[in-house]
Protein backbone atom coordinates (compact mmCIF):
# COMPACT_ATOMS: atom_id res chain seq x y z
CA UNK A 1 0.00 0.00 0.00
CA UNK A 2 1.90 3.28 -1.04
CA UNK A 3 2.00 5.44 2.01
CA UNK A 4 0.30 9.10 2.20
CA UNK A 5 2.01 12.05 0.94
CA UNK A 6 1.62 13.64 4.53
CA UNK A 7 4.00 10.80 5.57
CA UNK A 8 6.73 11.27 3.72
CA UNK A 9 10.06 12.71 4.95
CA UNK A 10 10.04 16.03 5.85
CA UNK A 11 13.44 17.95 4.43
CA UNK A 12 16.00 18.05 6.79
CA UNK A 13 17.67 21.22 8.51
CA UNK A 14 20.90 22.05 7.97
CA UNK A 15 23.02 22.02 11.30
CA UNK A 16 26.19 22.28 9.97
CA UNK A 17 24.80 26.05 8.46
CA UNK A 18 22.82 26.59 11.80
CA UNK A 19 25.90 26.37 13.63
CA UNK A 20 27.98 28.70 10.88
CA UNK A 21 25.35 31.21 11.33
CA UNK A 22 25.51 31.16 15.13
CA UNK A 23 29.16 31.71 14.91
CA UNK A 24 28.67 34.21 12.38
CA UNK A 25 26.42 36.35 14.96
CA UNK A 26 28.92 36.36 17.61
CA UNK A 27 31.28 38.32 14.78
CA UNK A 28 28.87 41.40 14.30
CA UNK A 29 29.33 44.26 15.53
CA UNK A 30 26.83 44.36 18.60
CA UNK A 31 27.22 42.68 22.35
CA UNK A 32 26.25 38.96 22.25
CA UNK A 33 22.76 38.07 22.08
CA UNK A 34 21.99 41.68 22.48
CA UNK A 35 19.32 41.65 19.20
CA UNK A 36 17.36 39.04 21.24
CA UNK A 37 15.18 36.84 19.49
CA UNK A 38 16.11 38.23 16.09
CA UNK A 39 19.43 36.98 16.46
CA UNK A 40 17.80 33.61 16.96
CA UNK A 41 15.22 34.01 14.68
CA UNK A 42 18.58 34.94 11.63
CA UNK A 43 19.43 31.37 12.87
CA UNK A 44 16.94 29.45 12.45
CA UNK A 45 16.11 30.74 9.09
CA UNK A 46 19.90 30.23 7.91
CA UNK A 47 19.16 26.26 8.55
CA UNK A 48 16.15 26.09 7.09
CA UNK A 49 17.48 27.63 4.09
CA UNK A 50 20.33 26.05 4.01
CA UNK A 51 22.56 29.33 3.72
CA UNK A 52 24.49 31.31 6.25
CA UNK A 53 22.88 34.51 5.39
CA UNK A 54 18.98 33.96 4.58
CA UNK A 55 16.90 36.35 2.44
CA UNK A 56 12.96 36.46 2.64
CA UNK A 57 12.68 38.58 -0.66
CA UNK A 58 9.78 36.28 -2.15
CA UNK A 59 6.44 35.69 0.30
CA UNK A 60 3.54 33.80 -0.92
CA UNK A 61 0.55 34.17 0.93
CA UNK A 62 -2.49 31.69 0.57
CA UNK A 63 -5.71 32.20 1.55
CA UNK A 64 -8.41 29.48 1.76
CA UNK A 65 -12.09 29.98 2.13
CA UNK A 66 -14.81 27.28 3.15
CA UNK A 67 -18.22 27.56 4.62
CA UNK A 68 -19.16 25.47 7.82
CA UNK A 69 -22.54 24.00 8.15
CA UNK A 70 -22.22 24.42 11.93
CA UNK A 71 -23.38 28.00 11.53
CA UNK A 72 -26.78 26.15 11.84
CA UNK A 73 -26.46 26.06 15.69
CA UNK A 74 -26.25 30.35 15.95
CA UNK A 75 -22.70 30.01 16.52
CA UNK A 76 -21.40 33.15 14.74
CA UNK A 77 -22.51 36.66 14.83
CA UNK A 78 -21.99 36.93 10.83
CA UNK A 79 -24.38 35.00 8.07
CA UNK A 80 -22.72 32.88 6.21
CA UNK A 81 -22.79 34.92 2.91
CA UNK A 82 -19.94 37.19 3.96
CA UNK A 83 -17.62 34.57 3.11
CA UNK A 84 -18.28 34.28 -0.20
CA UNK A 85 -18.52 38.59 -0.21
CA UNK A 86 -14.44 38.51 1.21
CA UNK A 87 -13.54 36.41 -1.40
CA UNK A 88 -14.48 38.94 -3.45
CA UNK A 89 -13.28 41.43 -1.32
CA UNK A 90 -9.84 39.66 -1.33
CA UNK A 91 -9.11 39.57 -5.31
CA UNK A 92 -10.26 43.24 -5.48
CA UNK A 93 -8.04 44.50 -3.19
CA UNK A 94 -9.76 45.44 0.12
CA UNK A 95 -9.24 43.41 2.75
CA UNK A 96 -6.99 43.87 5.11
CA UNK A 97 -4.55 41.32 3.74
CA UNK A 98 -4.97 42.17 0.40
CA UNK A 99 -3.66 45.75 1.53
CA UNK A 100 -0.71 43.94 3.38
CA UNK A 101 0.36 41.58 0.09
CA UNK A 102 0.27 44.71 -1.81
CA UNK A 103 3.12 46.62 0.84
CA UNK A 104 4.85 43.25 1.20
CA UNK A 105 5.17 42.73 -2.50
CA UNK A 106 3.75 39.25 -2.09
CA UNK A 107 1.72 36.53 -4.28
CA UNK A 108 -1.40 36.71 -3.41
CA UNK A 109 -3.12 32.71 -4.01
CA UNK A 110 -6.77 32.62 -3.12
CA UNK A 111 -8.39 29.43 -3.02
CA UNK A 112 -12.48 28.61 -2.26
CA UNK A 113 -12.75 25.39 -1.13
CA UNK A 114 -16.73 25.32 -1.17
CA UNK A 115 -18.76 27.87 -0.08
CA UNK A 116 -22.53 28.51 0.55
CA UNK A 117 -23.05 31.03 -2.14
CA UNK A 118 -24.21 29.21 -5.39
CA UNK A 119 -22.09 29.91 -8.63
CA UNK A 120 -19.13 31.58 -7.27
CA UNK A 121 -16.52 32.57 -10.30
CA UNK A 122 -14.36 35.34 -9.43
CA UNK A 123 -11.50 35.96 -11.48
CA UNK A 124 -8.45 35.19 -9.31
CA UNK A 125 -10.03 33.16 -7.38
CA UNK A 126 -9.66 29.14 -7.30
CA UNK A 127 -12.89 28.03 -7.05
CA UNK A 128 -12.23 23.72 -6.21
CA UNK A 129 -16.02 23.64 -5.20
CA UNK A 130 -15.72 20.40 -2.48
CA UNK A 131 -18.82 21.10 -1.19
CA UNK A 132 -21.53 23.67 -0.20
CA UNK A 133 -19.56 24.19 2.67
CA UNK A 134 -18.72 21.63 5.50
CA UNK A 135 -21.98 19.84 6.96
CA UNK A 136 -23.13 20.23 10.63
CA UNK A 137 -20.34 18.83 12.52
CA UNK A 138 -23.23 18.50 15.77
CA UNK A 139 -24.99 16.38 13.78
CA UNK A 140 -22.48 14.38 11.75
CA UNK A 141 -19.24 14.91 10.13
CA UNK A 142 -18.59 17.68 8.94
CA UNK A 143 -16.94 16.42 6.05
CA UNK A 144 -16.34 12.89 4.09
CA UNK A 145 -12.88 11.23 4.09
CA UNK A 146 -12.94 12.12 0.04
CA UNK A 147 -13.48 15.70 0.87
CA UNK A 148 -10.78 16.14 3.61
CA UNK A 149 -8.40 14.36 1.39
CA UNK A 150 -9.22 17.00 -1.70
CA UNK A 151 -8.89 20.07 1.10
CA UNK A 152 -5.14 18.43 2.20
CA UNK A 153 -4.20 17.88 -1.35
CA UNK A 154 -5.37 21.77 -2.32
CA UNK A 155 -3.07 22.95 0.50
CA UNK A 156 -0.19 21.05 -0.62
CA UNK A 157 -0.95 22.58 -4.47
CA UNK A 158 -0.64 26.03 -3.20
CA UNK A 159 2.77 25.51 -1.27
CA UNK A 160 4.13 23.54 -5.07
CA UNK A 161 3.29 26.78 -6.41
CA UNK A 162 4.72 28.92 -4.33
CA UNK A 163 8.11 26.58 -4.63
CA UNK A 164 7.70 26.76 -8.08
CA UNK A 165 7.67 30.76 -7.84
CA UNK A 166 10.46 30.62 -5.60
CA UNK A 167 8.90 31.68 -2.53
CA UNK A 168 11.40 31.75 0.90
CA UNK A 169 8.23 32.20 3.03
CA UNK A 170 4.71 31.01 2.87
CA UNK A 171 1.72 32.77 4.85
CA UNK A 172 -1.45 30.88 5.31
CA UNK A 173 -4.89 32.19 5.52
CA UNK A 174 -8.30 31.62 6.76
CA UNK A 175 -11.49 32.73 5.50
CA UNK A 176 -14.95 31.07 6.49
CA UNK A 177 -17.58 32.21 8.73
CA UNK A 178 -18.24 29.59 11.70
CA UNK A 179 -14.42 28.86 11.46
CA UNK A 180 -13.37 29.61 15.00
CA UNK A 181 -15.89 27.07 16.37
CA UNK A 182 -14.81 24.42 14.31
CA UNK A 183 -10.92 25.22 15.39
CA UNK A 184 -12.08 25.56 18.86
CA UNK A 185 -13.66 21.64 18.26
CA UNK A 186 -10.47 19.89 16.75
CA UNK A 187 -8.55 22.12 19.40
CA UNK A 188 -10.72 20.29 22.25
CA UNK A 189 -10.42 17.19 20.94
CA UNK A 190 -6.90 16.88 20.46
CA UNK A 191 -5.57 18.70 23.95
CA UNK A 192 -8.47 16.90 25.60
CA UNK A 193 -9.49 19.58 26.88
CA UNK A 194 -12.94 21.33 27.89
CA UNK A 195 -14.34 23.38 25.11
CA UNK A 196 -14.98 26.24 27.21
CA UNK A 197 -11.24 26.86 28.08
CA UNK A 198 -11.04 27.08 23.73
CA UNK A 199 -13.70 28.64 22.93
CA UNK A 200 -14.22 32.38 22.56
CA UNK A 201 -15.96 34.71 20.84
CA UNK A 202 -15.18 34.45 17.46
CA UNK A 203 -16.25 37.53 15.15
CA UNK A 204 -18.22 39.41 17.84
CA UNK A 205 -20.41 36.80 20.14
CA UNK A 206 -21.33 37.87 23.79
CA UNK A 207 -20.75 36.14 27.15
CA UNK A 208 -23.94 34.33 26.75
CA UNK A 209 -23.41 33.40 23.17
CA UNK A 210 -19.82 32.41 23.63
CA UNK A 211 -21.09 29.85 26.26
CA UNK A 212 -23.68 28.68 24.01
CA UNK A 213 -20.98 27.93 21.57
CA UNK A 214 -19.12 26.25 23.60
CA UNK A 215 -21.91 23.90 24.50
CA UNK A 216 -22.57 22.91 21.00
CA UNK A 217 -18.96 21.98 20.49
CA UNK A 218 -18.81 19.42 23.79
CA UNK A 219 -22.52 17.88 22.08
CA UNK A 220 -20.44 17.78 19.01
CA UNK A 221 -17.61 16.10 20.97
CA UNK A 222 -19.43 13.55 22.80
CA UNK A 223 -21.28 12.81 19.42
CA UNK A 224 -17.44 12.03 17.40
CA UNK A 225 -16.06 10.83 20.91
CA UNK A 226 -15.16 7.04 19.33
CA UNK A 227 -12.64 8.91 16.43
CA UNK A 228 -11.13 11.80 18.03
CA UNK A 229 -7.97 10.27 19.21
CA UNK A 230 -6.93 9.94 15.20
CA UNK A 231 -6.51 13.92 14.59
CA UNK A 232 -6.85 12.78 10.69
CA UNK A 233 -10.66 12.07 11.67
CA UNK A 234 -10.97 14.87 14.42
CA UNK A 235 -9.89 17.34 11.64
CA UNK A 236 -12.66 15.99 9.20
CA UNK A 237 -15.85 15.57 11.46
CA UNK A 238 -14.92 18.50 13.44
CA UNK A 239 -12.82 20.74 11.21
CA UNK A 240 -13.32 22.89 8.06
CA UNK A 241 -12.28 22.45 4.17
CA UNK A 242 -9.83 25.42 4.59
CA UNK A 243 -8.53 24.40 8.05
CA UNK A 244 -7.82 20.99 6.39
CA UNK A 245 -6.32 22.74 3.65
CA UNK A 246 -3.80 24.65 6.20
CA UNK A 247 -2.50 21.52 7.90
CA UNK A 248 -1.73 19.94 4.17
CA UNK A 249 0.31 23.46 3.26
CA UNK A 250 2.25 22.90 6.58
CA UNK A 251 2.95 19.81 6.47
CA UNK A 252 3.97 20.16 2.28
CA UNK A 253 5.90 23.39 3.41
CA UNK A 254 8.23 21.08 5.78
CA UNK A 255 8.75 18.70 3.04
CA UNK A 256 9.64 20.86 0.05
CA UNK A 257 12.00 23.32 2.18
CA UNK A 258 9.32 26.57 2.39
CA UNK A 259 9.24 27.85 5.96
CA UNK A 260 5.87 28.54 7.16
CA UNK A 261 4.85 31.46 9.25
CA UNK A 262 1.62 30.42 11.21
CA UNK A 263 -0.94 33.13 11.76
CA UNK A 264 -3.03 33.49 14.35
CA UNK A 265 -6.01 31.08 16.52
CA UNK A 266 -7.28 28.87 13.38
CA UNK A 267 -3.78 28.71 11.72
CA UNK A 268 -2.24 27.25 14.97
CA UNK A 269 -4.93 24.73 15.52
CA UNK A 270 -4.08 23.46 11.87
CA UNK A 271 -0.29 23.52 12.76
CA UNK A 272 -1.12 21.55 15.49
CA UNK A 273 -2.82 18.76 13.41
CA UNK A 274 0.10 18.63 11.10
CA UNK A 275 2.75 18.48 13.83
CA UNK A 276 0.56 15.39 15.01
CA UNK A 277 0.26 13.75 11.70
CA UNK A 278 3.81 14.65 10.65
CA UNK A 279 6.16 15.94 13.83
CA UNK A 280 9.09 16.54 12.23
CA UNK A 281 7.38 19.60 10.49
CA UNK A 282 7.58 21.61 13.46
CA UNK A 283 10.57 22.55 12.54
CA UNK A 284 10.01 24.73 9.70
CA UNK A 285 6.97 26.31 11.35
CA UNK A 286 7.28 29.40 13.20
CA UNK A 287 4.74 31.49 14.91
CA UNK A 288 4.18 35.00 14.15
CA UNK A 289 1.42 36.41 16.95
CA UNK A 290 -0.72 35.66 20.17
CA UNK A 291 -4.07 36.64 19.00
CA UNK A 292 -6.78 37.67 21.23
CA UNK A 293 -8.97 34.61 20.26
CA UNK A 294 -9.58 32.36 24.12
CA UNK A 295 -8.00 29.57 23.08
CA UNK A 296 -4.81 30.74 21.19
CA UNK A 297 -2.69 30.76 24.07
CA UNK A 298 -3.30 26.82 25.06
CA UNK A 299 -2.59 25.73 21.93
CA UNK A 300 0.49 27.70 21.65
CA UNK A 301 1.63 26.03 24.86
CA UNK A 302 0.58 22.74 23.47
CA UNK A 303 3.32 23.88 20.50
CA UNK A 304 5.89 24.80 22.59
CA UNK A 305 5.85 27.42 20.51
CA UNK A 306 6.72 31.71 21.52
CA UNK A 307 4.98 33.75 18.85
CA UNK A 308 7.35 36.39 17.50
CA UNK A 309 4.10 39.72 18.16
CA UNK A 310 1.48 39.79 20.98
CA UNK A 311 -0.77 43.17 19.18
CA UNK A 312 -4.18 42.07 20.23
CA UNK A 313 -5.34 40.26 16.90
CA UNK A 314 -7.96 38.21 16.40
CA UNK A 315 -8.38 39.40 12.16
CA UNK A 316 -7.44 35.88 10.75
CA UNK A 317 -6.96 36.21 6.60
CA UNK A 318 -3.14 36.00 7.60
CA UNK A 319 -2.98 38.90 8.77
CA UNK A 320 -0.98 38.41 12.12
CA UNK A 321 1.24 36.30 9.91
CA UNK A 322 1.93 39.46 6.83
CA UNK A 323 2.50 41.70 9.98
CA UNK A 324 5.65 39.58 10.97
CA UNK A 325 7.58 39.28 7.67
CA UNK A 326 8.84 42.65 8.38
CA UNK A 327 10.33 41.59 11.43
CA UNK A 328 11.38 38.02 9.65
CA UNK A 329 12.97 40.08 6.84
CA UNK A 330 14.84 42.94 9.47
CA UNK A 331 15.98 39.80 11.16
CA UNK A 332 17.58 38.18 8.22
CA UNK A 333 19.31 41.62 6.90
CA UNK A 334 20.73 42.77 10.42
CA UNK A 335 22.69 38.96 10.24
CA UNK A 336 23.51 39.58 6.58
CA UNK A 337 24.07 42.69 6.60
CA UNK A 338 25.71 44.07 9.64
CA UNK A 339 29.88 44.27 9.92
CA UNK A 340 31.65 41.92 11.58
CA UNK A 341 34.55 43.65 14.06
CA UNK A 342 37.23 42.35 11.99
CA UNK A 343 35.54 44.32 9.20
CA UNK A 344 34.72 47.30 10.54
CA UNK A 345 37.77 47.19 12.32
CA UNK A 346 35.90 47.44 15.94
CA UNK A 347 37.35 46.18 18.81
CA UNK A 348 35.70 43.08 20.20
CA UNK A 349 35.32 42.14 23.85
CA UNK A 350 38.40 40.50 25.42
CA UNK A 351 37.92 36.90 25.01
Amino acid sequence: MKTPWWLTPCKPVDRDMQAAAAEHQQQLTKPAGSLGQLEELAVRMAGLQGRLKPRVDHVWIAIFAGDHGIVAEGVSAYPQAVTGQMLHNFVSGGAAISVLARQLGAQLDVVDLGTVTPMLNLAGVRHLQLGAGTANFATGPAMTDAQGLQALQAGRDSVLRAKAQGSELFLGGEMGIGNTASASAVASALLNCPASRLTGPGTGLNAAEVSHKARVIERALALHAGHLDDPLQALFRLGGFEIAALVGAYVACAQEGIVALVDGFICTVAAMVAVRLSPACSEWLIYSHRGAELGHQHVLESLQAEPLLDLGLRLGEGSGAALAVPLVRLACDLHGQMATFAEAAVADRPA
